[in-house]
């Protein structure tokens, strides 16, 4: 182990030590992942499919609450802002939020909406691993109510005036329209918080913030095109860096790692850590936001936030479901790898 590395390490986990000082607001589209395990037992006889006898089911945060979920796993104190629906998805979402220490008092509760849950059936024999077998997503209404959209901008303004650092987690179901985008930026005007943005579809709305952290798929949804063998992918994300006004854009590449644009420095390529094969992805792009935003809250540098990113995304694509790192599993993985 060279000195520099050495060096490298002590810096990053002096980084993750500093995690627990830091509050940090999360402000998007709340999701609960639910799972629904069970083991095939014959197959039946109305149709040649497999009958599953169900084992168990579980709710989890998805979405900004799964950003929120790693955000406190990492030992920060959270503060999440969105809506729910007043019912058994949004119930349980919301239990183990606070079950897990996120402040939800910025969550706003309406009758008027459904939670929007994304249930994953998981089959297996009798002593095999479960393995996703189907996708059933139930989608919650849009977010029509101007008394509920004017509630959702007081309890940005109220949790972002004494943040660290703001991440907007949008799904694209409608939390986060230009009006609440506009509100955030008044918000962390004064006291230049930062803000990052992990956006599905819609990245483009989100202009003049700090940084994001769009994977390929998203950088070729904002192209409106597939990019080609020889497209190179470095002047394209500086391109995309410059039109979105970014201080900085960490593009994640799956089994190839992580690139970092930064203005005014060269492209950072960051190989990934831990095994070539995940099993399984699910919610990993919030654990690298989570973990990212954090770093940079903390006193990192962009490197060093994203170096860092790197590590909780290894980590956490090797966990079954919708699943969070914490800060001893970072710093082991900063310490070993």
């Amino acid at each position: 182990m060279t000195v520099e590395r050495t060096l490298l390490q002590e810096r990053l986990v002096n980084i993750v030590r500093r995690f627990p000082q830091r509050k940090i607001v999360v402000v998007g589209d709340l999701l609960a992942d639910q799972f629904i395990y069970g083991a095939i037992s014959r197959v039946s006889r109305e149709a040649p499919v497999f009958i599953l006898r169900h084992e168990h089911t579980e709710t989890t945060p998805g979405g900004a609450a799964n950003c929120a979920a790693n955000l406190a796993a990492l030992g920060a104190t959270v503060s999440l802002v969105g809506a729910t629906g007043d019912d058994e998805a949004g119930n349980a979402l919301l239990e183990k939020l606070r079950a897990a220490g996120v402040d939800c008092a910025g969550v706003c509760v309406s009758a008027d909406l459904k939670t929007t849950t994304k249930v994953r059936i998981l089959a297996g024999q009798l002593h095999s691993t479960r393995q996703q077998v189907i996708r059933i997503d139930y989608e919650g209404s849009g977010l029509n109510d101007a008394a509920l959209r004017a509630s959702l901008e007081e309890q940005l303004r109220r949790h972002t005036a004494d943040a660290d650092a703001v991440i907007i987690s949008d799904y694209n179901y409608g939390v986060v329209d230009q009006a609440l985008a506009d509100a955030l930026r008044q918000a962390t005007k004064p006291r230049r918080t930062p803000v990052m943005v992990d956006s599905r579809f819609q990245l483009s709305r989100f202009h003049g913030f700090t940084s994001a952290t769009p994977n390929e798929d998203e950088v070729e949804n904002l192209l409106g095109r597939q990019l080609a063998q020889d497209d190179n992918l470095d002047s394209i994300a500086e391109a995309l860096r410059e039109q979105l006004a970014l201080r900085a854009l960490l593009v994640t590449r799956g089994s190839h790692g992580m690139t970092l644009f930064e203005d005014g420095v060269a492209p950072l390529h960051i190989e990934a850590v831990g095994a070539r094969e995940p099993v399984d992805v699910t919610g990993a792009g919030d654990t690298v936001i989570a973990t990212y935003t954090l770093a940079l809250a903390s006193d990192a540098s962009f490197p060093d936030a994203a170096r860092l990113a790197n590590y909780a995304g290894g980590l956490v694509v090797m966990k079954r479901g919708t699943a969070s790192v914490s800060s001893d599993e970072l710093t082991d993985s900063v310490l070993k790898t």
